[in-house]
C-alpha cells in the first residue's frame, strides 16, 4: 500500500525525517525544506546539523557546527519516542561535519528496518560553480563513498554530479547520462533509484535554458526552464527543489510528473525573487508550491 494511503487511513500525515542546517534568519536547509513539505501534506521532523543566525550568502554569520554527538543525542530523543520507526522517508542536505552523515545513515537504516521502501533522499551539497567545494574536508568523501549506496535518490547540482564521478567533466547530455547510469549501480536498490542532476549546463543544451535531467535505469527525462539572470542567485534553490521533489515522490507521483512539478515550483519562487533577494520569497509565494504558475513538462530523452 503506498505510504500516503496507508497514512491518510490513520488520519497521520507521512513524517519525514529532515536532517539539514539551520538558520535563525532566511531560507537554506531545513528552513527552506520544511514549509514546502508541509504545504504538500508531509509532517517535517527536523534535525539541525548547524545553527548559524544566516546563511553564508550574506558574509558574516554567526553560530556553530553541531557535532556527531549532538546530532545523534537528538536522534536518542526521536528513538525513545518511537518517531524514527514511523517515519517514511529521510531527506538530508548540508552535513556541517562528515561524522554527521554516519549518524544519518544508521537513521536511514532504522526508517527501512519498518519501512523497507522508504525514500532516502540524498541532496549531496558539496559545491557550485563559481564557489567551488565550500563543505569540509572529508564530505565530498563520505557522499561518494558512503551516502550514494544507502540513497535512493539524488539531486546534486552539474558541478556536484562531477565531483561525485570525481571531477570528470561532461560535455555533453548524452554523456550526464551515461554517467548517471554508471552511478545508479552504486545506490540502493539501482533499479528503482533515481538521479536528478540541476542546473544543466553543456553545450549541446540551449545557453538561453536552464536543464534538469532526471535519469532510471532504463529512462531519462529532460525539464528546461527559461535561465533567469539573478546577481546574486538566492541561496536554498537545491534545498526547496529536492523537499518539493520528494513530497511529490512520497505522495506517488510518477518519477517525470514528479520532476516536473519541483522544477515549475522553484522556478516560480526563483523567477519572483527580487534583484539582490539572498532568499526565495518562500512565505510570500508559498501558493507557487501546490500551483505552480507555469508548468514545464519532463520530457523524454530520445534513445534513453
Amino acid at each position: 500500500m503506498p505510504y500516503t494511503q496507508a497514512y491518510q487511513e490513520h488520519h497521520e500525515p507521512p513524517l519525514v525525517l529532515s536532517i539539514q542546517s539551520h538558520v535563525a534568519y532566511g531560507h537554506v536547509g531545513n528552513d527552506a525544506a520544511m514549509l514546502p513539505l508541509q504545504l504538500l501534506g508531509m509532517e517535517p521532523v527536523a534535525v539541525h546539523t548547524v545553527q548559524f543566525s544566516n546563511h553564508t550568502g550574506y558574509g558574516e554569520f554567526k553560530g556553530q557546527v553541531f557535532t556527531p554527538a549532538h546530532v545523534q543525542d537528538v536522534l536518542d530523543g526521536l528513538r525513545a519516542r518511537n518517531v524514527l520507526e514511523r517515519c517514511t522517508a529521510v531527506l538530508s542536505g548540508y552535513l556541517g561535519d562528515a561524522g554527521v552523515g554516519e549518524a544519518i545513515l544508521a537513521a536511514v537504516q532504522e526508517v527501512r528496518a519498518s519501512h523497507p521502501k522508504a525514500y532516502y533522499l540524498c541532496d549531496p551539497v558539496m559545491g557550485d560553480v563559481g564557489r567551488g567545494v565550500f563543505v569540509r574536508p572529508g564530505i565530498p568523501d563520505f557522499l561518494r563513498k558512503r551516502a550514494l549506496s544507502q540513497a535512493s535518490v539524488i539531486t546534486p547540482n552539474h558541478y556536484e554530479f562531477e565531483l561525485l564521478c570525481g571531477g570528470q567533466p561532461l560535455d555533453s547530455m548524452a554523456a550526464a547520462v551515461q554517467a548517471a547510469r554508471a552511478m545508479l549501480g552504486q545506490m540502493h536498490e539501482p533499479s528503482t533509484a533515481l538521479i536528478v542532476i540541476t542546473s544543466l549546463r553543456t553545450s549541446d543544451l540551449p545557453s538561453d535554458q536552464l536543464a534538469t535531467l532526471a535519469v532510471t535505469g532504463d529512462k531519462a527525462w529532460l525539464v528546461q526552464t527559461p535561465y533567469i539572470d539573478l546577481h546574486p542567485l538566492p541561496n536554498g534553490m537545491g534545498d526547496v527543489f529536492a523537499a518539493v521533489l520528494l513530497g511529490h515522490l512520497i505522495q506517488d507521483k510518477p518519477i517525470p510528473d514528479a520532476v516536473s512539478r519541483a522544477v515549475s515550483s522553484l522556478y516560480a519562487l526563483v523567477s519572483r525573487t527580487r534583484p539582490g533577494q539572498r532568499d526565495l520569497p518562500l512565505v510570500a509565494c508559498r501558493e507557487q508550491i501546490n500551483a505552480p504558475a507555469q508548468t514545464f513538462a519532463a520530457l523524454p530523452v530520445a534513445a534513453s
